[in-house]
């Protein structure tokens, strides 16, 4: 067993000095003071995108003091580090890029914290969804006859679970000659 003195070497250190002339690296320390603690804490979370809530609880859930987690977040948000509005664009754009409709957007900025304030224009953003309706509804038949009620039921809801609306794919269905109306 190594003592605590004993510099252990990783691959990283053998590569930057084969020679092992170079001195152990120091140790990251955790600030001592509460604030800077959760600074840190927030720069490490914040290394990609999240929302106000979101950094809000997992400072909570570090243990940080509410005053502190105040403070953080204020920081972040005043510097640009925490951007909800912007932060929604991205989540809308990434699963409509993804192929799912409004309601799974929806739900997922529900999930993420994001305010209720942002949503409408995130979700006006995104392309219009018949197309991408179209697609994944005969990618869902795939040469099956789009008449056939229980093939034409479980391609509907393949695409309902997908955050599309029951009206939109009604019109897909229209569009390939299944008649909706039975």
């Amino acid at each position: 067993m190594s003592s605590d003195n004993e510099y252990k070497h990783t691959v990283r250190s053998v590569m930057n000095d084969p020679a092992g002339e170079l001195e152990p690296p120091k140790k990251r320390r955790t600030p001592d003071d509460p604030l800077e603690r959760a600074k840190k804490w927030a720069m490490d979370y914040l290394a990609r995108p999240h929302s106000e809530q979101e950094l809000r609880k997992k400072l909570a859930d570090k243990g940080c003091s509410e005053a502190d987690i105040d403070t953080v977040t204020a920081l972040c948000i005043d510097y640009g580090f925490v951007n909800d509005a912007e932060y929604a664009g991205q989540i809308a754009r990434h699963y409509a890029q993804a192929g799912y409709g409004p309601g799974r957007v929806r739900t997922e900025l529900r999930r993420r914290g994001v305010p209720q304030e942002y949503w409408e224009q995130a979700l006006s953003e995104l392309p219009d969804s018949a197309p991408a309706i179209d697609r994944l509804l005969a990618a869902k038949l795939r040469g099956k006859d789009p008449r056939d009620r229980k093939e034409r039921d479980k391609a509907a809801a393949a695409l309902f679970r997908k955050g599309y609306s029951w009206d939109d794919i009604r019109g897909a269905l229209n569009r390939l000659g299944a008649d909706t109306e039975e």
